[in-house]
Order: structure tokens, then sequence, then C-alpha cells
């Protein structure tokens, strides 16, 4: 992710600028650490996102990126993020790959979430009653307040799936999150002679 950077030895360590990492951070601690709290006549698309903050609840209690990792895998559109996340170098994903990059992506992520949450304390999230339509999905709008009363408007997109949703990006004080992650795994890619396979092998370890 955005805060911390994947080393050529495999290694994660800090790098990006603090207002970036900051921003990722709160981002996941929002998925780990919040108490929703229900709107009123919520439509579909809020009422997944409903289920999503309080199965990330449930999972954060545990303290454990398996559980995380359950719960992300579940709701995320993961393979979409995936994806994007290679930027140029998406065409060099061989098909024998997908599934590692992907699964690795997400543990790599859990972790990551499961360590950072605890730094951002979340007292509460409330949903806007109705979503969004947008260019690429539904928009579903929430407010989070942190446990210092400060607090921040957060936009989910989501995008249909069959009678259900998935959490495609979010955008906090205006920037979306995924080009983060596109922007760590490129450096890694670039560092490695513009190998995806690099970066392949170095989620599947951690």
């Amino acid at each position: 992710m955005d805060a911390n950077v994947i080393s050529a030895g495999g290694v994660v360590r800090r790098r990006a600028e603090r207002s970036r990492g900051w921003l990722v951070a709160m981002l996941l601690a929002l998925f780990v650490s919040a108490a929703s709290a229900p709107a009123v006549a919520m439509d579909q698309a809020v009422q997944f996102m409903d289920r999503v903050a309080k199965d990330m609840i449930a999972a954060s209690r545990t303290r454990s990126p398996a559980a995380l990792q359950a719960v992300i895998t579940r709701y995320g559109d993961m393979r979409s993020i995936g994806l994007y996340a290679l930027g140029d170098y998406r065409p060099r994903l061989e098909t024998a790959d997908q599934e590692p990059y992907t699964t690795g992506m997400i543990r790599f992520i859990s972790r990551y979430a499961a360590n950072e949450a605890p730094k951002y304390p979340v007292k509460s999230v409330k949903f806007s009653p109705e979503s969004r339509r947008a260019r690429y999905g539904l928009m579903v709008d929430s407010t989070v307040t942190m446990e210092d009363g400060s607090s921040y408007e957060i936009a989910w997109m989501l995008v249909q799936q069959g009678t259900t949703y998935r959490v495609r990006d979010a955008q906090v004080m205006g920037l979306w999150m995924t080009p983060f992650l596109k922007k760590l795994f490129e450096d890694y890619i670039a560092q490695n002679n513009g190998s995806v396979k690099a970066l392949v092998a170095v989620l599947q370890r951690h």
C-alpha cells in the first residue's frame, strides 16, 4: 500500500509521504475499526455497506489478518482492483499467475490493515440513507467520526454483481484509494526490470 513499499528483498518498509500514508491508513481503519450507525430506510447498496462494516468489525475484533482477508475477499471487487493496480504492466500478468497474484494482494492488504488500523481509532460511521449513481457504479456516502471528535467524508464506490455489490474503491478527502496501490505495485515492478512475476512472488511470500 501507499505507506509501505515492497523492497527488492521482499521486505515491506516505510517510504511514502506522511499525508498519503495517513489517508490510506484512515481508510483501512474505517474498514476494520468502525462501529456503523444504520440509517433509516436504507436502499440496497447502503444495506450492503452496512453489512460490510459489521462483518469487518467482527473480523477486526479477532485481530486476525486471516479473518480480515476472508471479509475483504467476500466484499471487495478484488480481481478488478488487482488488474487496475498493475497499470501498464497488466498484459504481462500470465494466466497461471492471476490467482496467486490476487490472493497475494488480498493477504498483503489484510496484514497491513491489521497492523495499521489500531493507530487510527474510529468511533463511528454513519451512512447516507440513499446511494447515488456515478459514472462507474454506485456511490455510498458516509461520515466517519474519529475518537478525537474530528470527522471526515468518505464515498464508497460499489459495482453490482448479480443481486449483490462489491466495493471497488473509496474516495477520502477528494482522493481515490486504488491509485495508491497502483503506484506501489508499478514502482516495484519497475524496480525489478518490468517483471510482474517478481511482484507475484513477493506477494506470495508475505
